[in-house]
């Protein structure tokens, strides 16, 4: 099979920073190793040698045998340009999804696998807007903020898997969710006023949802039940439970019935002190009008 070399540079590894598997991730590792697999066996049925396949897709020859290694993960483009060089009819492109899974964190990807099991989620943040409340661009000036500072590939990765877990408002029946967001949090702008404005505008939408009830602690409360840390409270159809704070078992998931019970009284003191569903929405809508 004749190929025509790339004008321009290989890629190497270098040029593809967060790109490893995390080897603590045993799904992601089973995964990337199938996927990697795939291209080799292919490349090898049309003949063609890694270094002449690494021309034509832009990759160099060592970034190609540890993809097909499973020791790297391979980009989308990646994928889609083999699918050509190789004439693999979509079989190869459409990895890319399973691929995509991967990028995301593993504690990211165990969070999301819990929010789409449970059937009713306490959620407080105090220090930003919760992630699954997050727009892109808030979720990317809020990341660009990280010190020491992400690499852009770090920060997208991240964006599309807070993204991802959205898909926890779109169940059918949708759980029943709500949320305390701190006043301060809704007036800094991250990433600048135009960013903010669109995630002002997101929040009123998410507190039309009828599943959802979202609750403003205003900066001039005398008492705050909160400032131990934030809370994170999922409830399931059989009805046990899972919680998570930083005041509580330094902040590892818990299930047993005392630790929870501490975390839900907390958590309903905070929803008293903070201003109604309704009270809430007017305040946004205030800010909205001031930004």
């Amino acid at each position: 099979m004749s190929v025509e070399a790339d004008a321009g540079r290989l890629r190497t590894e270098a040029d593809e920073p967060g790109w490893e598997v995390d080897p603590d991730d045993d799904w992601g590792l089973a995964v990337i190793a199938t996927v990697g697999r795939q291209l080799r066996l292919r490349r090898e049925a049309v003949g063609m040698r890694a270094g002449d396949f690494g021309r034509a897709v832009g990759y160099g020859e060592d970034l190609v045998y540890k993809i097909e290694g499973g020791k790297r993960i391979p980009r989308p483009e990646y994928l889609d340009k083999a699918d050509e060089v190789l004439a693999a009819g979509g079989l190869l492109a459409a990895m890319k999804e399973d691929v995509a899974k991967v990028r995301y964190p593993k504690k990211v990807r165990d969070l999301a696998k819990l929010e789409a099991k449970a059937v009713e989620l306490q959620l407080y943040d105090p220090l930003s807007i919760h992630g699954l409340l997050q727009t892109p661009d808030y979720a990317r000036g809020l990341l660009r903020m990280r010190r020491p500072a992400y690499t852009e590939d770090v920060v997208e990765r991240a964006v599309a898997a807070r993204v991802a877990r959205r898909a926890v408002f779109e169940r059918d029946p949708a759980p029943e969710i709500s949320f305390v967001l701190e006043e301060w949090t809704l007036r800094r702008p991250l990433g600048g006023m135009a960013v903010l404005r669109g995630q002002l505008e997101h929040l009123l939408k998410a507190a039309q949802l009828r599943s959802v009830e979202l609750q403003v602690m205003p900066m001039d409360r005398e008492e705050h039940a909160g400032l131990a840390g934030g809370i994170e409270v999922l409830k399931f159809e059989d009805g046990s439970s899972v919680g998570r704070s930083p005041a509580v078992a330094n902040g590892r998931p818990v299930s047993e019935p005392r630790q929870l019970r501490i975390l839900e009284l907390r958590y309903g003191i905070i929803r008293a002190q903070a201003l109604t569903p309704r009270e809430s929405t007017a305040f946004i809508e205030q800010l909205l009008g001031e930004t």
